[in-house]
């Protein structure tokens, strides 16, 4: 009876290991695949001035730029669990990056920075799965209502200052849950209205995922380290809902800016993982807070 008891265990915790083993393996795979039909999407897209030698020399200095911006960001997400889109779209639009190209260029970028996110927080354990599955489908159902209305119904230019404002009012929230003292634990309603929101208000003004439903429920009290890893993971669904729309009715435009984004992102969603429970929270989100305002106050300068 032991030794079968023995058996039964060894083949229960080989089962487990295979399992895991192909999860992990299925995260890795799909940022993969959609990077090669990203690639060949662009390049069928501009098959007819399409050249190598004009896709290697788009390899310049402008394109170190939304590399450092994208490792940046993620950074940032990775650790606070918010402000990927923000600080994103934040610094494309001080750029000069167009809000319909800088929105499709942070969803379709985050198609690949948040499936390496969510690899890198699961293999931490730092993801609660049935808050996950409580944002998913809402979440994603508000991303592609709002990736179309930018997309197809509403005028970039025209929306440009608002969405400023709008990463003003995101930077806000980021500090004033900052500097919170004590927060009292609260249970958390209604949270598909809130992964709705989040969702929609994260397509159209290309970024706030983060800083809404992630500031939401960490000030009801719940634990950081689960809150920023179970967000992040869903985020990846919504990341991809929006990214799709946005390349269905938009079509894909500043390649630059996305493969820049992508690689910065994805090169540093390990090491953001890995330093969620290692810096003062508080210090930085002050610090993003700023930063995110500053760039905003710019964008709002030359608009006006």
């Amino acid at each position: 009876m032991k030794t079968n008891s023995i058996i039964f265990n060894m083949e229960k915790e080989l089962k487990i290991n295979t399992v895991d083993s192909f999860k992990e393996k299925l995260w890795i795979g799909i940022p993969v695949v959609l990077l090669v039909s990203l690639l060949t999407v662009l390049i069928y897209n501009h098959h007819a001035e399409f050249s190598w030698n004009g896709f290697i020399d788009g390899f310049n200095e402008e394109f170190l730029v939304f590399f450092a911006i994208g490792v940046f960001a993620q950074l940032v997400d990775g650790t606070l669990g918010m402000g990927y889109g923000a600080t994103s779209t934040s610094f494309l639009l001080a750029y000069g990056v167009p809000p319909v190209v800088s929105s499709t260029a942070v969803h379709v970028s985050e198609m690949f920075t948040t499936g390496a996110s969510a690899l890198s927080h699961h293999r931490f354990g730092n993801i609660n799965k049935k808050l996950v599955k409580h944002l998913l489908i809402p979440g994603v159902l508000g991303s592609i209502v709002g990736a179309y209305l930018l997309s197809d119904v509403i005028n970039g230019d025209i929306i440009k200052p608002f969405i400023a404002v709008y990463m003003i009012v995101l930077a806000v929230i980021i500090i004033k849950k900052a500097l919170k003292k004590s927060i009292i634990k609260k249970k958390t309603k209604k949270l598909g209205v809130l992964a709705v929101f989040g969702g929609f208000m994260d397509s159209v003004g290309g970024g706030g995922w983060g800083p809404i439903v992630t500031s939401t429920l960490l000030g009801r009290g719940r634990n950081p380290r689960y809150t920023i890893g179970s967000v992040n993971a869903a985020e990846f669904a919504i990341s991809f809902a929006s990214g799709i729309t946005f390349m269905l009715f938009g079509g894909i435009h500043g390649w630059q800016v996305i493969i820049g984004l992508i690689l910065g992102g994805v090169i540093s969603a390990p090491l953001a993982a890995y330093l969620v429970n290692k810096i003062k929270r508080k210090p930085m989100m002050v610090a993003v807070g700023v930063l995110i305002i500053l760039l905003s106050l710019k964008t709002l300068s030359k608009l006006l």
